[in-house]
């Protein structure tokens, strides 16, 4: 599989290597793509208020060295990603247990490694409270959460030798530690306590581009690599059947620097969002792949009110002008920052070719030189144009995009950036009544939609192409694949 070169492989501090965490390592709790929550690790996940949830993990798992996965293993590894001063990246995900802040003051060191909402019962059994009432819990606990997973005792004696070679609880093994930009290679685990894999062995190849994984798939060379930006367009005849195109908790939007006076008016919100033309961008530039957005969360989360957006997410480009010039006009030029390196360029040219075209501003689609670049910029707040801003969620609830986007320190710094105590807390009432439908969440979005901070473009697919080898590439809803369940040809 191709993949980009992680740098990091502990579980609470990747932030690509996704594909990897999942076959080295076992959730609590599983995501099925028909929605149904099944459980792996764990045999039960209970509680009589939606605060204070009382984990039971199944007897007799093990991590790959051997040592039992223990109710401890679980709290330690939760408190190792929260202590503040090992600045994991994905601490985020358990900072809505009770004491995170306590590891996270913000002045000074911790006076604690511990956080008090943790308390261990058993070997197999301990309790975890939360901040307020969250019916989502069950679902934070699942595949793509990887810093809900457990780490054996050796981790936390040196936790950089262990980033180069994790010891999990999955259904494969690392063979030998990570060296950058050489091939990862993980074999099934003979002791594996859940479901066996399809396959014996996964190789992990690191690229630096995407559409050279792409040729060495239609070459034979390599057996599954996502399809990047730039052949989209022509990956479903190239590959036939061997495209896939998964449906994904996924949503991009046109970030507003709404610390600029020239966006404050709702109006010219409202006109740059229907001054784009989606469904052509989405069919030229993106092969179909994806949707034109219609609400502020994916279409794939439960009780997303497809069609809330209404007009203003609908091409209108003459109702878009008059709508400017009722707000005064837009002064001075538009410049539209994207990350460098990705593919984006069309995606962003053809968006300042829109509101130029159909706005009469001076607009243009301006890279950074990488990602990097562009990060240090956005979160500064020195870009004064709109800009790149997408969230994948990590797993399919309304709570997972509205979170990152709409609420402070939520996990997507600087995305819009808009917040709303309003908004704030109509998400808290959501996550303490959503039940699986997660209708309890079209309140927020009307609140959104009164505000409109910030254009949503596309719901997203996640798209992969497969050589001769695979018979059958399987995903769940977080859209990446399943590769345990990986169908191969003969």
């Amino acid at each position: 599989m191709g993949v980009t070169d992680p740098g990091t492989l502990t579980p609470g501090r990747q932030l690509v290597a996704y594909d990897f965490s999942m076959a080295v390592f076992a959730p609590l709790t599983f995501l099925e793509s028909d929605g149904t929550l099944n459980y792996v690790q764990a045999e039960s996940v209970e509680s009589d208020d939606n605060t204070t949830w009382t984990i039971t993990l199944k007897d007799g798992w093990t991590f790959h060295d051997g040592t039992p996965v223990t109710a401890q293993s679980y709290v330690d590894s939760w408190n190792t990603v929260a202590y503040g001063p090992n600045a994991f990246e994905n601490s985020g995900q358990v900072a809505n247990i009770v004491g995170y802040t306590d590891l996270n003051p913000a002045e000074g060191e911790p006076a604690t490694e511990e956080m008090s909402g943790l308390t261990v019962v058993d070997d197999l059994t301990f309790t975890v409270e939360l901040i307020g009432p969250d019916s989502q819990f069950p679902l934070q606990l699942s595949q793509a959460q990887t810093a809900m997973y457990p780490m054996p005792p050796s981790a936390f004696e040196d936790l950089d030798a262990y980033n180069s070679h994790p010891v999990g609880n999955g259904p494969f093994e690392m063979v030998d530690d990570y060296v950058e930009n050489e091939t990862i290679v993980v074999t099934a685990f003979e002791d594996y306590a859940g479901d066996a894999p399809t396959t014996d062995q996964i190789s992990f190849v690191p690229y630096t581009d995407e559409v050279t994984a792409y040729t060495d798939v239609q070459a034979g060379n390599l057996d599954v690599a996502s399809v990047p930006a730039s052949r989209l367009p022509q990956a479903s005849k190239d590959f036939g059947d061997a495209f896939y195109s998964f449906e994904a908790p996924g949503i991009s939007y046109l970030g507003l620097p709404l610390w600029d006076e020239r966006y404050q008016d709702i109006r010219v919100r409202q006109a740059i969002s229907m001054a784009i033309d989606r469904e052509t961008i989405n069919e030229v530039i993106y092969g179909g792949a994806n949707t034109p957005a219609t609400a502020f969360t994916p279409a794939i989360e439960p009780g997303t009110p497809e069609g809330i957006c209404g007009k203003f997410c609908e091409y209108d480009p003459e109702a878009a002008a008059a709508l400017l010039d009722e707000a005064g006009g837009f002064e001075g030029t538009m410049e539209i920052s994207f990350p460098g390196g990705g593919g984006l360029d069309e995606f962003y040219n053809a968006i300042a070719n829109n509101l130029r075209q159909n706005l009469g501003v001076d607009a243009s689609a301006v890279p950074s030189a990488d990602w990097a670049e562009f990060s240090d910029n956005r979160t500064a707040g020195t870009i004064d144009g709109p800009f790149f801003s997408r969230w994948g969620a990590l797993y399919p609830s309304q709570q997972a995009t509205m979170r990152p986007f709409f609420v402070e320190n939520g996990g997507c710094a600087n995305c819009i950036p808009w917040y709303d105590p309003e908004v704030k807390a109509a998400i808290d009432t959501a996550d303490a009544e959503a039940t699986e439908d997660g209708e309890a969440y079209a309140a927020v979005q009307e609140l959104i939609l009164a505000e409109f901070p910030a254009p949503p473009l596309f719901f997203e697919t996640y798209s992969y192409v497969v050589s001769d080898k695979v018979s059958e590439l399987v995903t769940s809803p977080v859209g990446n694949p399943r590769l345990t369940h990986i169908e191969l040809a003969g």
